[in-house]
């Protein structure tokens, strides 16, 4: 049954047949380039086919014309080699002049590190004003319920909504670099006319200036598995004093979550403490059963969880395993790694009365 719904500013419209409307001047310069060579490409058309059904009219045998060999001038043979590459030219000067500036990536006001993984993004600020705040940035859980339940609600940013998305002042330049964690993904904001592949092992870059406030989408733009769909990105574009005021509550925020790592933590504590980093980062392919889903492999009654011996568990968190099927997830602090360790050893039919406190964690990493 077909659901009713409007266009989302900064994201797609209904029935979209054209580029989002540019909120940068890169994006704006990429709707020009297109029409002008849309205009260009046009104009060939018609003069090309024009003289072409000409000819087959004009000159058909049925009219009585007979068909003759006759000297090539030069100017022909001049003429069609110049006027394309006069051509060319035209169109390769201002989009190289485009593809130049989108490489551009210095003088940023802010660098964000933007990192690809089964299927969410890591965003961390590495300079410039909020430098040290970082969060993971997943799809709305009641979207993804939504989904696979079939049972859709009429909402204008569906699959879109996420829990934490990037904010960045506006009339700043923004660069954003791009990794990934596991496969092959890309960051991408039509409105900012901005796509960046985020590959593992390697760093790229690009960057953005957005020239109004407002919420602006974009999705990952590279098949990523069987959850590509469900990796959306929304970038929130505030005032610089918006800005100001949401790094002084990030920093807040992170300063009162930061744990001791030599703490002692009871089970039931860090049990419920995994809980939700479990919810957050591990029921999207273990499911919230802990069953798995086809080749992802099942946590209630795996082996692996309920082994005595919590370096082997502790080891696959940490990095990762079947060339990053199961990827590594380092950006977790050492107490969300244990409290989500303690959870699926103590969950389900798991039911080990096993503990993993973070200074075990922290010592892993060394």
């Amino acid at each position: 049954m077909a659901q009713k719904v409007n266009d989302l500013p900064g994201g797609p419209a209904v029935n979209q047949l054209n580029f989002a409307p540019p909120v940068t001047k890169i994006a704006e310069e990429q709707h020009w380039l297109h029409w002008f060579m849309m205009a260009i490409c046009a104009v060939i058309f018609v003069i090309v086919f024009g003289v072409m059904f000409y000819s087959i009219l004009k000159h058909r045998k049925s009219v009585g014309h007979k068909s003759q060999e006759l000297a090539e001038p030069i100017w022909v043979e001049l003429g069609w080699t110049i006027v394309p590459l006069l051509i060319v030219i035209g169109m390769a000067l201002p989009a190289t002049k485009v593809l130049v500036a989108q490489k551009d990536t210095t003088n940023a006001d802010l660098t964000i590190k933007a990192t690809g993984m089964q299927w969410k993004w890591g965003y961390d600020y590495i300079k410039g004003e909020g430098e040290g705040i970082g969060f993971l940035s997943t799809l709305d859980n009641s979207h993804r319920v939504m989904s696979d339940s079939g049972k859709l609600t009429p909402t204008d940013d569906y699959l879109l909504k996420v829990d934490n998305p990037m904010v960045v002042p506006v009339g700043k330049k923004v660069r954003i670099i791009t990794t990934a964690n596991d496969v092959i993904h890309a960051w991408m904001v039509p409105a900012f006319g901005v796509k960046q592949d985020a590959i593992p092992g390697f760093v790229r870059d690009t960057w953005f200036r957005a020239e109004k406030t407002g919420d602006f989408y974009g999705q990952c733009a590279e098949l990523c598995g069987k959850e590509h769909a469900y990796m959306p990105i929304h970038v929130k574009v505030v005032t610089a004093e918006e800005y100001t005021a949401w790094v002084a509550e990030q920093k807040k925020a992170m300063a009162a979550k930061a744990d001791d790592p030599s703490k002692v933590w009871a089970l039931t504590d860090l049990v419920k403490r995994g809980e939700s980093v479990y919810a957050a980062n591990c029921a999207a392919c273990h499911q919230a059963n802990g069953k798995g889903a086809g080749p992802i492999k099942a946590l209630d009654g795996s082996a692996l969880v309920v082994d005595a011996d919590k370096g082997k568990i502790i080891n696959v968190l940490l990095n990762g395993q079947n060339n990053g099927a199961m990827p590594a997830w380092k950006q977790l602090s050492d107490t969300e790694l244990a409290a989500v360790m303690t959870y699926t050893k103590n969950s389900w039919s798991n039911k080990t009365d096993q503990i993993i406190q973070p200074a075990e964690v922290q010592a892993a990493r060394k």
